[in-house]
């Protein structure tokens, strides 16, 4: 029997490391920003074409390559970072496994040019599926560009599983977003097809947090720092009335390295127990800074997990030092009774001779039983022509209440309202429901069993889906003209997440349209919604909408109607009119399921007589 383990060839092995390496347009993107970084660069640009698949361009002023570095930086583990393996625990570089360049070759179209300060002429190399096509000597400007084309397209059926441009585009800018906050004093810019996306000058980490997410955050952020023999941290955290609903804007940097741990983030939530929300989630930039020979970061291929020494103590120093900066800024509630500083600046100090003791003065021929004429009180509605009325009660008023029966009359004889079965309970019509309403969030109805009682946000929520939801299949949503459109300027994710969702949300009754870089203007919402701020409704439709696609996975418009409902509805707490209640109810029974929440619990519980009887009969 002959021989059957073989070597794989280069080229095939080169694939099978781009599938770890590379595996969307941001992977490439993310590969490429860091070896520009560790190039020294000080202008980074960012260039993408149809979200990436067509064209990745990363152009930097770092320290370039030589004719051989450069035809060198394409072979696998061929590297500078490292020379042996002790290195590996002190490493402070983003890269230093040489598979990235090798691995981006592998299946795309790639052109480099190169030069470096101390050269006349740079290097420029064009390779396709690891073949090299050519190489020769170029002018080229100091420092690298390489342009990444058609990606992936020597492998068809990763080519396939990419998403639309908008999501792949979703996914650079949120790579880009986390190198960008890692090195805040790099100038970085990002165009997509021809439009720029983000001009960020090099800037302190406070201004870079404003220019990526938005000029609203400059009053969000609490700094923290702390300095221990374990870690240095420092960074921001953001107040907790901004928290948010879903995951997404916490980022930690372990040397300056963008990672993802479960266990350092759960640090943060615990220093903001008792001031979030259930499932809230607060904003955070922290940058840990400990010694490379205490973690590991050779274990996961993206390079987005360590590994600590001492774990526990980095979580308790994460923890109190987020819970420190927290009340040191007055964000939780202190007993602390000496005066406030604001008060002292209000007192003016006088010299001693100036101050003059204070009074008392009276008069003593003053009777408080003595009888005063007072003048009557003024009722505008009494008034004549400024005359009042000696009789303020007008002649035939019993015909007033006429006219109010005729228009009952006509308004019941209009709305003929049926029975409704609910679990075989017959359910009275509108005008012979006795209903109460209980801690302004339960409604109860009495039914002829007995009664029921109804969850007045989680009904509400279910008309509002259903509406929604036929609204979406119909393109049927009226709109409701806003007098004066509002412009909402969006971070960059978000906005590229509209413009997926555009066609969606204008059926639902949205009338927007885009106006200028990352910035949108409503011109008009949905008719049931009112007395309502674009900004707040748009922020939370999008945080609703990929909560729910980040948990349950829904297709787009399902998501969209199910995150508009769970917005538009009335909450708990809201006083209602007994009209209220009765047109909540009747909308309520005519859904397809009327007593399943969105969230999957029922909307009504009902109780016989039956029940009743044995709780209060022996």
């Amino acid at each position: 029997m002959s021989d059957i383990i073989q070597l794989l060839p280069d080229a095939v092995a080169n694939q099978i490391a781009a599938g770890e390496v590379v595996q969307r347009p941001a992977s490439a993107v993310k590969e490429l920003i860091e070896n520009a970084i560790d190039a020294g660069a000080g202008k980074i640009q960012l260039i993408v074409k149809d979200a990436g698949k067509s064209l990745i361009q990363v152009i930097d002023d770092g320290c370039g390559m030589s004719l051989t570095d450069a035809r060198m930086c394409f072979e696998r583990h061929a590297t500078s970072k490292i020379r042996k393996a002790d290195d590996l625990f002190a490493i402070r570089t983003m890269g230093f496994r040489g598979e990235a360049m090798a691995s981006i070759a592998a299946i795309a179209q790639v052109e480099m040019k190169t030069r470096r300060h101390e050269d006349e002429l740079g290097t420029c190399i064009f390779i396709e599926g690891s073949e090299v096509i050519s190489q020769e000597a170029c002018q080229a400007n100091t420092g690298t560009s390489i342009s990444v084309k058609n990606l992936f397209y020597n492998t068809p059926a990763r080519r396939n599983f990419l998403k639309s441009n908008p999501v792949e585009m979703r996914h650079i800018i949120d790579e880009f977003q986390r190198v960008a906050l890692a090195n805040p004093q790099i100038f970085f810019t990002l165009h997509h097809d021809g439009q720029e996306v983000y001009h960020l000058p090099g800037a302190a980490l406070k201004q870079r947090i404003v220019h990526l997410f938005g000029n609203n955050y400059n009053q969000r952020l609490v700094p923290v720092e702390e300095d221990t023999t374990i870690i240095n941290l420092r960074g921001f955290v953001g107040k907790p009335e901004f928290a948010r609903k879903t995951r997404g804007e916490q980022f930690f940097f372990v040397n300056y390295r963008f990672i993802r741990d479960a266990y350092l983030n759960h640090a943060v939530l615990t220093a903001f127990e008792e001031l979030l929300p259930d499932d809230s989630y607060p904003f955070y930039v922290l940058f840990i800074d400990i010694d490379p020979s205490k973690i590991d970061i050779n274990v996961h291929p993206t390079k987005t997990e360590i590994k600590y020494q001492d774990e526990k103590a980095i979580y308790a120093i994460i923890r109190s030092a987020v819970k420190r900066s927290l009340g040191r800024y007055n964000i939780t509630p202190s007993l602390d009774f000496d005066q406030e500083n604001s008060i002292e600046h209000l007192i003016t100090p006088k010299p001693f001779e100036e101050i003059v003791a204070p009074t008392i003065s009276f008069n003593p021929n003053f009777n408080p039983f003595a009888t005063e004429k007072r003048p009557e009180r003024e009722h505008p509605f009494l008034k004549d022509n400024g005359n009042y009325k000696n009789d303020p009660i007008p002649k035939n008023w019993d015909t007033l209440y006429e006219i109010s029966k005729k228009e009952s009359n006509l308004q019941h004889e209009m709305h003929e309202e049926k029975r409704i079965a609910v679990d075989d309970q017959e359910v009275s019509k509108s005008s012979e429901r006795q209903l109460f309403q209980i801690h302004n969030r339960f409604i109860l109805s009495q039914i002829k069993s007995g009664f029921m009682l109804i969850g007045q946000q989680a009904a509400h929520e279910r008309i509002l889906y259903e509406r929604f939801l036929q609204q979406q299949q119909n393109h049927s949503g009226v709109s409701q003209q806003s007098l004066f459109p509002q412009s909402v300027t969006l971070n960059g994710s978000d906005f590229e997440l509209l413009k997926e969702l555009l066609p969606d949300i204008k059926a639902l009754g949205f009338d927007i349209r885009e106006f200028g870089k990352n910035t949108v203007v409503v011109e008009g919402i949905p008719a049931e919604l009112s007395n309502v701020d674009e900004h707040e409704l748009l922020e939370h439709l999008l945080e609703g909408f990929k909560n729910n696609m980040a948990i349950l996975k829904l297709d787009k418009r399902d998501n969209l109607a199910r995150s508009l409902a769970r917005n538009a509805a009335i909450k708990t707490g809201t006083k209602l009119s007994l009209e209220e209640m009765n047109q909540l109810i009747d909308q309520l029974f005519a859904c397809q399921t009327p007593n399943q929440a969105l969230n999957g619990k029922p909307v009504i519980s009902t109780f016989t007589m039956t029940e009743l009887l044995e709780r209060f009969e022996k």
